[in-house]
């Protein structure tokens, strides 16, 4: 009887009671909006934050001036914007080393038109381009190296020592002439005009080349070696630096020679667009390569920055003036106003980030 009673016995295991079991759920967005979130969470950092204002700045200026002109979403349109700032964007890299280690330039526009001046005296007396250009890009090298002895050793605030480096390189352009020299060196000229065909009708010119090489070997150096490591940890704190063993001295001193070889480097692409030197020439673009690196990103007090972010600020200052160009109405001046005001924008923005960051 008992034997009746008792439960049969099967191989089967037991059914799990409900809700013991692991629980199977549908899939939802929230997996796959985590990536996502997480790339919009980088983008609006602190430290990224100002470059992708940077990059959607240029992105929303160029499709209203897309709308409004006809022709301007032309491919060639955006290729000009790095044939006619090529100069600037060197100019702007090397003013980016300098600005994250918490120092400035100011001579980057009288060596611009130094450089210009000695390749045109030099070439008219029959000197061969390949002589001229590493000529030019030592000596510009050396008037940064004297810049950032005279800093290091000797304690000048940057801002006083690139001043009187200015007014020195302004100085020996009136020295070598008081008026413009023209460039008739065939090879020069032919290496000047040439255009690089990117196919449907669209070109660039060695420039444009020589400046993308730059920033590619800047970007590397900045991030990916020991120097480019101690050029932030400069900006974040020159002390905490010393602490750590970091060569806080050389590096200062080194930045202030690669912005005089991009000074230098710039003002022969300049003399490329130009073929002419002139004592006057780019007055006022140290402070357009200030603006391009400040509105690109890069913390004025130094330790937050990119080389990329200096890019973008480059072609937002270009994308600005085309417009101006296209609208036809509009004095070149307006180009300055609209730089002073992005520029202010821009100082506001990094103010309020890093009081976020703190």
């Amino acid at each position: 009887m008992t034997k009746l009673l008792e439960a049969p016995t099967t191989n089967h295991p037991p059914r799990p009671r409900r809700g013991t079991g692991p629980a199977r759920t549908a899939p939802t967005g929230r997996g796959r909006r985590r990536p996502l979130a997480a790339a919009l969470g980088v983008l609006t950092s602190p430290k990224y934050g100002p470059v992708t204002v940077t990059g959607l700045l240029f992105v929303a200026i160029f499709v209203i001036g897309g709308f409004r002109y006809r022709g301007f979403f032309s491919g060639q349109v955006f290729l000009n914007l790095f044939v006619d700032n090529a100069y600037l964007i060197v100019l702007a890299v090397g003013m980016t080393f300098v600005i994250l280690t918490g120092g400035i330039d100011l001579s980057v526009g009288a060596v611009v038109a130094l450089s210009g001046m000695i390749a045109a005296s030099l070439l008219q007396t029959g000197w061969s381009p390949g002589v001229v250009i590493p000529l030019i890009l030592v000596l510009t090298s050396i008037l940064g190296l004297l810049v950032g002895l005279m800093i290091h050793v000797f304690k000048v605030q940057p801002f006083i020592a690139t001043l009187a480096a200015m007014f020195l390189a302004r100085g020996l352009c009136y020295v070598i002439s008081q008026s413009s020299i023209s460039i008739t060196d065939p090879t020069f000229i032919q290496l000047a005009v040439s255009r690089i065909p990117l196919g449907a009708g669209l070109s660039i010119t060695p420039s444009v080349i020589i400046a993308l090489v730059v920033v590619g070997i800047a970007v590397w150096v900045l991030h990916g070696t020991r120097f480019g490591r101690t050029v932030y940890a400069i900006g974040g704190g020159e002390q905490s630096g010393l602490l750590m063993g970091l060569p806080v001295a050389r590096t200062k001193v080194l930045v202030y020679v690669i912005s005089g070889f991009c000074s230098g480097l710039a003002g022969v692409l300049f003399t490329f667009y130009t073929l002419s030197g002139y004592p006057l020439t780019a007055i006022g673009t140290e402070l357009d390569a200030i603006a391009a690196v400040v509105i690109g990103g890069t913390l004025l007090t130094g330790g937050y920055g990119f080389v990329l972010g200096s890019v973008l600020g480059v072609l937002v200052l270009g994308v600005i003036q085309t417009i101006i160009t296209f609208e036809g109405t509009l004095s070149s001046w307006w180009t300055k106003i609209f730089i002073g005001a992005l520029l202010l924008v821009f100082i506001i923005l990094q103010k309020v980030l890093t009081a976020r960051r703190r």
